[in-house]
Protein backbone atom coordinates (compact mmCIF):
# COMPACT_ATOMS: atom_id res chain seq x y z
CA UNK A 1 0.00 0.00 0.00
CA UNK A 2 1.29 3.60 -0.79
CA UNK A 3 0.62 6.24 1.85
CA UNK A 4 0.69 9.53 0.76
CA UNK A 5 -0.20 13.00 1.81
CA UNK A 6 -3.02 15.15 0.37
CA UNK A 7 0.10 17.72 -0.41
CA UNK A 8 2.29 15.34 -2.51
CA UNK A 9 -1.04 13.50 -4.24
CA UNK A 10 -2.04 17.20 -5.26
CA UNK A 11 1.60 18.31 -6.07
CA UNK A 12 1.55 15.20 -8.67
CA UNK A 13 -1.81 15.94 -10.03
CA UNK A 14 -1.06 19.28 -10.61
CA UNK A 15 2.22 18.80 -12.58
CA UNK A 16 -0.08 16.24 -14.30
CA UNK A 17 -2.42 19.06 -15.25
CA UNK A 18 0.38 21.86 -16.21
CA UNK A 19 2.08 19.43 -18.48
CA UNK A 20 -0.98 18.37 -20.38
CA UNK A 21 -0.88 17.70 -23.26
CA UNK A 22 2.48 15.96 -22.71
CA UNK A 23 3.02 13.48 -19.95
CA UNK A 24 4.43 14.59 -16.77
CA UNK A 25 7.52 12.85 -15.04
CA UNK A 26 8.72 12.91 -11.20
CA UNK A 27 10.07 11.09 -8.26
CA UNK A 28 9.38 11.62 -4.71
CA UNK A 29 11.97 11.01 -2.92
CA UNK A 30 11.98 9.52 0.97
CA UNK A 31 14.51 8.32 3.75
CA UNK A 32 16.26 4.96 2.48
CA UNK A 33 14.77 1.93 4.21
CA UNK A 34 11.47 3.84 4.81
CA UNK A 35 8.86 3.72 1.85
CA UNK A 36 7.96 6.90 3.54
CA UNK A 37 7.44 9.83 0.29
CA UNK A 38 8.59 13.00 1.58
CA UNK A 39 10.69 15.07 -1.17
CA UNK A 40 9.05 16.17 -4.62
CA UNK A 41 10.98 16.52 -7.17
CA UNK A 42 9.12 17.14 -10.88
CA UNK A 43 11.55 16.34 -13.59
CA UNK A 44 10.87 17.40 -17.63
CA UNK A 45 9.46 14.98 -19.70
CA UNK A 46 13.02 14.94 -22.08
CA UNK A 47 10.42 13.04 -24.86
CA UNK A 48 8.14 16.54 -24.38
CA UNK A 49 5.21 13.75 -25.98
CA UNK A 50 1.94 13.29 -25.20
CA UNK A 51 2.24 9.00 -25.51
CA UNK A 52 5.45 8.43 -23.77
CA UNK A 53 8.23 9.85 -21.20
CA UNK A 54 11.57 9.58 -20.49
CA UNK A 55 13.61 11.74 -17.71
CA UNK A 56 16.40 13.44 -19.21
CA UNK A 57 19.89 11.09 -18.30
CA UNK A 58 21.65 14.09 -17.07
CA UNK A 59 18.72 15.20 -14.59
CA UNK A 60 18.42 11.74 -13.44
CA UNK A 61 21.69 11.23 -12.57
CA UNK A 62 21.91 14.51 -10.73
CA UNK A 63 18.70 13.72 -9.05
CA UNK A 64 19.96 10.00 -8.24
CA UNK A 65 23.41 11.79 -7.16
CA UNK A 66 21.34 14.03 -4.89
CA UNK A 67 19.29 11.46 -3.26
CA UNK A 68 22.34 9.35 -2.15
CA UNK A 69 24.04 12.45 -1.25
CA UNK A 70 21.03 12.85 1.51
CA UNK A 71 20.60 9.16 2.20
CA UNK A 72 17.72 9.07 -0.05
CA UNK A 73 15.70 6.98 -2.18
CA UNK A 74 12.99 6.99 -5.33
CA UNK A 75 10.32 6.20 -3.39
CA UNK A 76 7.35 7.06 -5.99
CA UNK A 77 8.40 7.73 -9.54
CA UNK A 78 5.13 9.28 -11.53
CA UNK A 79 3.95 10.27 -14.47
CA UNK A 80 0.77 10.87 -16.24
CA UNK A 81 -1.12 9.24 -19.32
CA UNK A 82 -2.70 12.26 -21.61
CA UNK A 83 -5.39 10.04 -23.10
CA UNK A 84 -5.61 7.09 -21.65
CA UNK A 85 -6.49 5.20 -18.24
CA UNK A 86 -3.86 5.58 -15.50
CA UNK A 87 -2.52 1.95 -16.15
CA UNK A 88 1.00 0.88 -17.07
CA UNK A 89 2.07 0.63 -20.44
CA UNK A 90 3.99 -2.14 -22.07
CA UNK A 91 7.00 0.82 -22.40
CA UNK A 92 6.56 1.82 -18.51
CA UNK A 93 6.76 -1.68 -17.70
CA UNK A 94 10.14 -2.37 -19.35
CA UNK A 95 11.42 0.87 -18.53
CA UNK A 96 10.28 0.00 -14.22
CA UNK A 97 14.12 -0.53 -13.01
CA UNK A 98 13.26 0.43 -9.57
CA UNK A 99 11.73 -2.83 -7.75
CA UNK A 100 11.34 -1.07 -4.08
CA UNK A 101 9.44 1.92 -5.64
CA UNK A 102 5.86 3.05 -5.93
CA UNK A 103 4.92 3.96 -9.99
CA UNK A 104 1.97 5.98 -9.93
CA UNK A 105 -0.14 6.52 -12.75
CA UNK A 106 -1.89 9.96 -13.02
CA UNK A 107 -4.71 10.40 -16.10
CA UNK A 108 -5.42 13.90 -17.06
CA UNK A 109 -7.60 12.69 -20.38
CA UNK A 110 -10.98 13.78 -18.19
CA UNK A 111 -10.40 17.51 -16.72
CA UNK A 112 -13.10 16.89 -14.18
CA UNK A 113 -11.46 13.78 -12.78
CA UNK A 114 -8.53 13.04 -11.20
CA UNK A 115 -7.63 9.40 -12.12
CA UNK A 116 -4.89 8.48 -9.40
CA UNK A 117 -3.67 4.56 -9.23
CA UNK A 118 -0.10 3.16 -7.39
CA UNK A 119 1.62 0.04 -8.88
CA UNK A 120 4.66 -2.53 -8.03
CA UNK A 121 6.09 -3.38 -10.91
CA UNK A 122 8.74 -6.09 -10.09
CA UNK A 123 10.78 -8.18 -12.94
CA UNK A 124 8.05 -7.18 -15.42
CA UNK A 125 4.50 -7.89 -13.25
CA UNK A 126 2.22 -5.30 -12.31
CA UNK A 127 0.62 -5.34 -9.20
CA UNK A 128 -1.59 -2.60 -8.55
CA UNK A 129 -1.84 -1.46 -5.08
CA UNK A 130 -4.13 0.57 -2.30
CA UNK A 131 -3.42 4.37 -2.06
CA UNK A 132 -3.96 5.55 1.79
CA UNK A 133 -4.52 9.38 1.04
CA UNK A 134 -3.42 10.90 4.78
CA UNK A 135 -3.88 15.16 5.96
CA UNK A 136 -0.45 16.40 6.38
Amino acid sequence: MLTISAELKARIVAHARADHPDEACGVIAGPAGSDRPVRFIPMLNAERSPTFYRFDSLEQLRVWREMDDRDEEPVVIYHSHTATDAYPSRTDVSYASEPGAHYVLVSTRDPALDEFRSFRIVDGAVTEEEVCVVPE
